[in-house]
């Protein structure tokens, strides 16, 4: 079972902890986050403040994970229109 997301006020005062010479290890020990999971928190921090750019912002990823969403929909709904297009034109051509 997995536990509920962390707040983000709790993920930065973590971020600002380790910054401020804390390790993750002591932080981990101290609170409840594993000392990886505290590692992430800051290489995020990181790349959303343009310290690092080796990977997706939280906003491009927020922003790929909206798009795939879209494109899931729409290839749905084409799928729907396909069908919907083959069942009319069965219709259109059967004999009356």
């Amino acid at each position: 079972m997995s536990r509920p997301p962390y707040p983000p006020e709790f993920r930065r005062q973590m971020v600002e902890l380790v910054r401020a010479g804390r390790t993750p290890e002591e932080l981990a020990k101290e609170f409840e986050p594993t000392a990886q999971s505290i590692r992430n928190w800051v290489v995020q921090a990181d790349r959303d403040e343009g310290r690092r750019e080796d990977g997706l912002t939280s906003a491009e990823k927020e922003e790929l994970a909206r798009l795939r969403r879209e494109v899931r929909q729409l290839r749905e709904e084409r799928e729907i229109l396909k069908r919907a297009a083959v069942f009319f034109a069965r219709e259109t051509d059967r004999p009356r």
